[in-house]
């Protein structure tokens, strides 16, 4: 399949997958283009200032109210959105680790089906908090359709692409991309074939704001994720009836499903801001120190999803790219650290950024806020030996990201009990750390 796309983050655009199909000045004509049928979707209040307005309308073949009334859905237990429901919910202030999550060979599951709660804060009938999933699935979503209305999802392939229909059209999800589908859009995934029919990724949820470009402050106009670099579907409609379409709907924390009798992706042509899109993680350009010192992990940003506390975020998403290190004298693994802000971080393609040959592809790894943490006794020896004046290059390949949060963040059980999956021991690697402690000798390693 050839998929097109336009650029700029945040842009207004237009698209039509019928010449003429959108509507000339006005909204909402008595007599659209080709019998089709207005709809506007807003992702902010009416009145929200101008520059935070979100809003798309679409014009359609059906009336998103065609549709049966929505009943429980039973299909997946283990989507927790409520994180202060204890039924669901445990609380260890120890640091977790987490191996790669098993894809079941077993049996087919979808992405919607495959889709399991880590951990997370709040709950989303009040826009505030977030939550973490990974998916394991194995087989296509068919005639099934998602949509969710308690937050926006940031998904991130690790094994295997996304074929992701959206209503507003495709986007192919490779691993080392990702890809944004707001809240109040449908959309279905299905994977590119491998061998193995296994696709597992993560998933980060915000329930209040939106993501955004985060602020470049003495950094400039330039740098970090480009506005140029992520992109945008274009208009391509499926004119499908009489079917059986089932919408599955995250509603407050819980999976309602009603039927349709045509295709919910049947949008001829739309206009707006309020839009899915895509991004490349190798179009990243990193700042970095080039003379000394380490720099803060927000140097490596993204997305953010700010809060109502300047500079403090309900979700920072943060990529360790590819890189030249080329700092003298400075201890350039993460230092040890106690973060007001809790760390959810995972290993997407490879295990080589600072050494950490403990963190393979797919392994997850929670630091709780003010829980310490920081580089393993073997890195430690490594760093402590390495020539400083020398230029270091984080290979290509390697793709290790991070979800910072304000929140304290509560696992699911069946996180830490049912996937069986967690680390037994995290702390392992740090009791054999060598005491370099000498009184009598300041100058002891140089």
């Amino acid at each position: 399949m050839d998929y097109q796309y336009q650029a700029g983050f945040g842009n207004q655009f237009l698209s039509e997958a019928l010449p003429g199909a959108l509507p000339k000045v006005q909204n909402t004509p008595q007599h659209p283009p080709y019998g089709l049928y207005s709809e506007e979707l807003n992702g902010s209040s009416f009145t929200a200032p101008r520059d935070r307005n979100l809003r798309t309308w679409l014009y359609k073949i059906h009336p998103a109210t065609m549709q049966g009334a929505s009943v429980p859905y039973k299909g997946n237990p283990d989507l927790i959105s409520n994180f202060f429901d204890p039924s669901n919910t445990q609380v260890t202030a120890s640091q977790l680790k987490w191996s790669p999550f098993e894809v079941p060979s077993d049996r087919k599951i979808d992405f919607i089906d495959g889709i399991k709660t880590i951990c997370g804060a709040g709950e989303p009938t009040l826009a505030s908090g977030l939550a973490i999933h990974v998916y394991t699935s194995t087989s296509n979503m068919d005639n099934k359709a998602f949509i969710n209305s308690d937050g926006d999802f940031l998904i991130l392939p690790q094994l295997g692409a996304l074929d992701i229909q959206t209503e507003f059209g495709k986007l192919l999800i490779q691993p080392n991309e990702f890809c944004v589908i707001p809240r109040g859009i449908h959309f279905k995934v299905n994977f590119t074939e491998t061998p193995e029919h296994q696709y597992r990724g993560y998933i980060l949820e915000v329930f209040g704001g939106h993501f955004e470009l985060p602020d470049l402050g003495p950094i400039g106009a330039n740098g970090l994720a480009n506005p140029r670099d992520f992109l945008y579907p274009v208009a391509c409609y499926e004119h499908i009836e009489n079917v059986e379409y089932k919408i599955i709907q995250k509603f407050q924390g819980e999976l309602f499903e009603t039927t349709k009798k045509h295709s919910p992706f049947d949008v001829v042509s739309w206009h707006g801001n309020y839009l899915p899109y895509k991004y490349d993680f190798s179009k990243f350009c990193p700042v970095g120190s080039v003379l000394f010192g380490h720099l803060d992990p927000s140097t490596f940003t993204v997305l953010t999803c700010k809060s109502n506390t300047p500079g403090t975020a309900i979700a920072d998403f943060i990529m360790f790219p590819p890189r030249y290190i080329s700092a003298e004298n400075t201890f350039m693994p993460p230092p040890f650290h106690r973060n007001c802000m809790s760390e959810f971080v995972v290993s997407l393609l490879s295990s080589s950024d600072y050494g950490k040959s403990s963190f393979s592809p797919g392994t997850a790894l929670l630091d709780h806020n003010m829980v310490p943490h920081g580089p393993e006794s073997k890195e430690i020896e490594a760093e402590m030996t390495r020539k400083t004046d020398q230029v270091v290059r984080i290979p290509d390949g390697n793709a290790i990201v991070m979800f910072e949060s304000m929140f304290q963040l509560r696992t699911t059980k069946w996180a830490m009990n049912v996937s069986n999956m967690i680390n037994k021991n995290t702390h392992g690697h740090w009791n054999d750390i060598k005491i370099r402690f000498d009184p009598k000798n300041i100058n002891i390693n140089s």
